[in-house]
């Protein structure tokens, strides 16, 4: 079973783990915390994609700004269209979905080669070669790419992919519009990785913190109140012993009268 949510501190997706054990009989308490610390090892395969790699998607959707792809029938990809050969590739549309010939009130007619079909990721359009009129990708609707980036959302991964001979050249900008933010390098990718590793090991200490100081003024205030409650039993037992020498005394000076007498 595939997890995959993106955890920073193994950079990558955990598809299976195993071998889960305690290296040691041993557990950490620290100071007053209830819980116990115990370290644990175990075995894992770890999805880890990186910059420069190259990988194989399949097509689910064509559009003039990008090509989305399915990567292992989990993991999305986009290849922008500043990342597709424009000298080689042009997207050709699609008939409109109102058309009553092509569009969603169209029926489906068998012919001698057996029954019409749509094909996955046509819709609205498609990327063929503007020489031979094929389609982009295989036969199958597969299709290689160059990861250029990383994006890490809700603590999902996804890709974004190129097919140029030349992905990481900077000719390769969007034509029209506002620059695009260039993809995060991987070693971005890692210092800002190292960066949250760091900012959540701070959070947990100072959260360790503020536990451990709070349970240490409850532990002052109630050993304060102890103190209080025995110097209060202390001077309420003195006093009933003076109240009781005070009579005996008072005793013993009324029996000497009532002798001389």
């Amino acid at each position: 079973m595939v997890m995959r949510r993106y955890i920073p501190a193994l950079r990558g997706v955990v598809l299976s783990h195993s071998n889960l054990h305690f290296p040691s009989k041993i557990a950490v308490i620290q100071a007053d915390c209830p819980f116990l610390i115990c370290p644990i090892e175990f075995d894992a395969a770890i999805w880890s994609p990186r910059v420069g790699m190259k990988l194989m998607g399949k097509i689910s959707l064509s559009s003039p700004d990008h090509v989305s792809l399915l990567l292992h029938r989990t993991f999305n990809v986009s290849i922008p269209r500043h990342h597709i050969p424009k000298n080689e590739w042009e997207f050709e549309y699609g008939p409109a979905e109102n058309d009553p010939e092509y569009g969603a009130g169209a029926t489906t007619e068998d012919t001698e080669e057996g029954p019409s079909k749509s094909t996955e990721g046509d819709v609205g359009g498609k990327w063929v070669h503007h020489l031979t009129h094929a389609k982009l990708g295989d036969a199958d609707g597969y299709l290689t790419f160059t990861v250029i980036g990383l994006t890490v959302a809700n603590e999902m991964l996804s890709l974004l992919g190129s097919i140029q001979s030349d992905p990481f050249s900077p000719e390769h900008l969007p034509e029209s519009g506002p620059a695009a933010k260039a993809s995060p390098t991987e070693s971005e990718l890692e210092r800002a990785e190292v960066q949250n590793e760091i900012q959540l090991a701070d959070d947990d200490e100072s959260d360790d913190e503020d536990t451990f100081k709070t349970l240490g003024k409850m532990s002052e205030d109630a050993a304060a109140q102890e103190k209080a409650r025995r110097l209060a039993v202390e001077k309420a037992t003195l006093a009933e012993k003076e109240k009781k020498q005070k009579r005996k005394a008072e005793n013993g000076e009324s029996k000497k009268q009532k002798r001389k007498k």
